[in-house]
Order: structure tokens, then sequence, then C-alpha cells
């Protein structure tokens, strides 16, 4: 009985050190970083054409997504709905952020077709690049999403596809507008 009396107050007086210490620290602040994804907060229209490839019916698409900074502005949050032509309707939830450790922008998203996203992008100059592992119609490859800013309300988009990770071929090219 007595172990068990001096476990508590030894686990106690660890969680108040632990406490006392994160509150010197303070609250975390967003990475710098993150302010480059602020252009992308507001409303934006995108359309395109998708070519005909792995699972993908070609024709024409056209999307509307709505930015936001979630609390504490780690993470944009996009709220998206779209028309992919042939494959129908779609509606996406994604979060865009910034992993320090690998220095890299994070992208994960889950959509009403029953696919879960996740890529890492760099930013060269008005240049974003995605990377991301791709499953389609049953065959793994590489994904590319290039994103090319033209002015603070509007770029050109273009998504590539590649099984060997240097032939690239396209999957979709547009171009998206802020309202």
């Amino acid at each position: 009985m007595r172990h068990l009396g001096l476990a508590l107050v030894t686990g106690f007086i660890t969680l108040v050190v632990a406490i006392s210490a994160q509150a010197q620290m303070g609250q975390p602040a967003p990475a710098p970083e993150l302010k480059k994804l602020d252009f992308l907060t507001g409303t934006w229209t995108a359309e395109g054409t998708v070519n005909p490839g792995p699972g993908m019916p070609g024709g024409k698409f056209s999307e509307t997504t709505r930015g936001e900074w979630m609390e504490g502005n780690f993470f944009l949050i996009e709220h998206s709905d779209g028309d992919m032509g042939p494959m129908g309707k779609f509606k996406e939830l994604a979060a865009m952020g910034y992993d320090s450790d690998r220095k890299v922008y994070t992208y994960t998203a889950f959509n009403s077709m029953g696919q879960a996203e996740s890529a890492t992008g760099t930013v060269d100059g008005d240049t974003w690049t995605w990377l991301s592992d791709e499953h389609m119609g049953g065959m793994a490859m590489k994904g590319r999403f290039t994103m090319k800013v033209l002015s603070p309300t509007s770029y050109n988009m273009k998504f590539e596809l590649s099984q060997d990770g240097k032939n690239w071929m396209t999957g979709m090219e547009g171009k998206a507008t802020k309202k």
C-alpha cells in the first residue's frame, strides 16, 4: 500500500512538472512557410479537361473550392464541389499544412467517391509541385500535380501520371480563378 501511495505522489509530481514546462514554452506557432498557402483562401472556380486513362474516362470537369484557415492557422481547410463529367459529381474535404521536419507541404483529402488522397508539395517561385502515390484501375502509379500561379487570383494546373516516375502522361489540365 505504501508503494502505491509513493507511485501516485511521484506520478502527480511528474504531471505538475510537465504541465509547468509546457506552460513556460507557450502555444506553438504555425510555421512561417504556411503563409505561402494563404493565396488559396476564399472561393475558387476551376475548369478543364480530363484525358482518358486507367480508370478515368475523358471529358470536361468543373469545381468550386472554398478555402479557410482552421483555428490556429496550422491547416488550410478546403471544401470542394465538383463535376467530373462521365465520372459524376463529387464533394471533397482537404487539409493542407506544412511538415517542418521533412520540409514539405502536406495535402490530405477525402472525397465522396470513396477516395483518400495524400501528397507532399514543394514550391519554387510561382510553381507548386505535389507528388503522390496513385492507384487507378488496379494499377499503382506516381502522381504529379503542378500549379503555376499566374496572379493572386489565377493559376494553371496539370495532373500527370507515371508508372516509372520518369515518363509522365497528362491526366488533367485546367485553370482556376478566385472569385
